[in-house]
């Protein structure tokens, strides 16, 4: 059942608390004054962690950074003494999905104000502050930005790429409605898509152009020139769904701005890895929506972990558990492929960082029921450091990289005066080991202090 934007805020988070998974009772207090005293920081810039440092937050922002054991005492304050804490910035996802997924299925009727919220308070619940809906939307997600930018909607800060544009019988094979997807057969369309899709100020302007592994058509590279084209002239950026070598080349070529997946059939060349760093192009890895492909049916260890099940809903729990589910993936032809594809993904991303072209960070949490909302991101910040980036790169590419990549830096992404305060405090530090993200004492968002009363 969908909500109507005219129940009042409170009523609609009510309504959404009930309906969350069982992760926390989460509740939200009001933005208030607030000292992090004596915390080891990481600012989100990629510098080295800084001990013994004290975050101010006020009126939603960060008011003052101090360095030093010297206490700090803002008038009207509370005080929190998080000795042997670590603060990082709020995470920012970079490539997610909203309101496509209910349980096991994906639907247009999984549309709806009520399912869009319980996604992004899971997502906030887990540390992730703002998220961007790469496509796929219905109209009904400028409303709810609008509305969450005048502080009526709970959850991660939504940012959209609107509906986006595929290909006519192609790229994405996703069940939504024909409200949700452009598909132009020609250049023309393709421009008419962009300048409706511009009336509603979208954040990025999502493209889908790969084949599906053979299995459907591309896109024309005329189809795409055009979008690229009559979106740059509009001062709107885009940002390609991309799976071989040879269509990334001819993005780039064409002026693309971000590449939301990683390069996946071969290894990237040095011409290619030129250009993604002279043209300043954002590459995503999305290294997660690989793995999700196979690895539950590995039943990794962290599966067991209360981080991962409570991120789950009952049906996708029940699914992940029977053994119906490993023996369909293990029999799946595809398995092999998207293993394969892990292994070039993760080679790739480790060449675009040696070559330090800009790297932004998303998983295509939310796009299916496999890749799940705030528990992915996690997961992705672990494999960006088993590809080769140190655990403080890792989350700068969440961070400040993200918030340059989607025009966020005057406001968030980094831990920094005037900046708003998207901050999580871990029990342990990331920097030794990234598997302490998963560590969360408190989160705190625009200034504003997420309550996480574990079960």
């Amino acid at each position: 059942m969908g909500v109507s934007l005219l129940v009042k805020p409170l009523s609609l988070a009510i309504l959404i608390l009930a309906s969350l998974p069982a992760i926390f009772g989460q509740t939200s207090s009001p933005a208030g004054s607030y000292v992090l005293q004596n915390v080891r920081l990481i600012d989100g810039t990629g510098r080295p962690p800084i001990d013994h440092a004290s975050v101010v937050i006020r009126s939603g922002k960060i008011a003052q950074v101090v360095s030093g054991r010297s206490a700090v005492k803002p008038e009207g304050a509370q005080v929190l003494n998080l000795s042997g804490k670590t603060v990082i910035p709020g995470l920012i996802n970079g490539h997610g999905h909203l309101g496509l997924v209910q349980g096991t299925s994906v639907s247009p009727s999984n549309y709806t104000g009520l399912n869009i919220m319980r996604e992004l308070m899971q997502y906030e619940s887990y540390g992730i502050t703002t998220v961007i809906s790469l496509g796929l939307n219905k109209d009904l997600i400028y409303k709810l930005r609008s509305e969450q930018e005048k502080g009526n909607e709970p959850g991660a800060t939504i940012l959209t790429a609107g509906r986006g544009i595929g290909v006519p019988d192609g790229m994405p094979p996703v069940k939504v409605g024909s409200d949700q997807l452009y598909r132009p057969a020609t250049p023309e369309q393709a421009r008419a898509a962009v300048r409706e899709m511009a009336t509603h100020s979208p954040d990025l302007i999502k493209i889908w152009v790969d084949d599906s592994m053979g299995k459907l058509p591309k896109m024309n590279p005329a189809v795409y020139s055009a979008v690229i084209d009559e979106a740059h002239h509009l001062n709107l950026r885009v940002a390609a769904h991309v799976f071989y070598l040879e269509d990334a080349k001819r993005l780039l070529q064409a002026g693309i701005d971000v590449l939301a997946h990683s390069v996946r059939d071969q290894e990237l060349d040095a011409d290619t890895l030129s250009l993604l760093k002279s043209k300043q192009v954002y590459y995503i890895p999305t290294l997660q929506l690989e793995e999700s492909f196979y690895i539950y049916a590995d039943h990794p260890d962290w599966m067991n972990s209360p981080f991962f099940k409570n991120a789950l809903s009952g049906p996708l729990e029940k699914e992940l558990d029977a053994a119906s589910y490993k023996n369909k993936v293990e029999q799946d032809p595809a398995t092999q492929a998207h293993r394969k594809a892990m292994q070039v993904a993760m080679a790739n991303l480790k060449k675009v960082h040696d070559a330090t072209a800009p790297i932004g960070f998303g998983t295509d949490s939310g796009a299916n029921p496999y890749r799940i909302p705030g528990w992915a991101e996690h997961r992705e910040l672990q494999l960006l450091v088993q590809a080769g980036l140190t655990p403080v790169e890792a989350i700068h590419c969440a961070t400040q990289a993200n918030a340059q990549m989607l025009h966020l830096e005057e406001k968030t992404g980094m831990i920094k005066a005037g900046k708003q305060a998207d901050l999580i405090v871990l029990d342990a530090d990331p920097s030794t080991d990234i598997s302490n993200t998963e560590k969360i004492a408190m989160i705190f968002h625009n200034g504003r202090r997420v309550d996480r009363e574990k079960k």
